[in-house]
């Protein structure tokens, strides 16, 4: 008698970057400069931060946890079981994804495919009623 694994790995997935919120902060910083200098100097500085943090932060979903890179360099894993809730804030326009562990909670812009992003959720870590 022969048994089968039933358990259907998926594929690693990596998101690709978005720019779009570090550029809108970027380029909305330069009016500001016009009128107030000390609020739209930090608001560019935040936007160029953004945009280097979306050309060298990575994210992966494995079948097991969602992995964060750094070039080529792992420097954080999630796993999906210690996960209680996860939420991207503002669907029109994503601009925040939110998820809770068990012992703590994690803010992240969104910089990278919103829809590649809702759809690993959806499918690795299904909201808990």
């Amino acid at each position: 008698m022969t048994t089968t694994n039933t358990t259907q790995t998926q594929a690693t997935v990596r998101l690709t970057p978005s720019f779009a919120i570090p550029l809108v902060l970027a380029i909305g910083a330069i009016p500001l400069c016009l009128v107030q200098v000390w609020i739209g100097l930090p608001v560019a500085l935040f936007g160029l931060f953004l945009l280097f943090q979306a050309a060298t932060i990575r994210l992966e979903f494995t079948d097991k946890a969602l992995d964060i890179y750094r070039a080529d360099r792992l420097i954080r894993r999630f796993p999906y079981q210690e996960w209680s809730h996860w939420e991207i804030f503002w669907p029109p326009v994503p601009i925040l994804f939110y998820f809770r562990e068990v012992n703590s909670i994690h803010f992240l812009p969104i910089l990278f495919n919103p829809q590649m992003l809702q759809t690993c959720l959806v499918e690795r870590c299904p909201k808990k009623n």
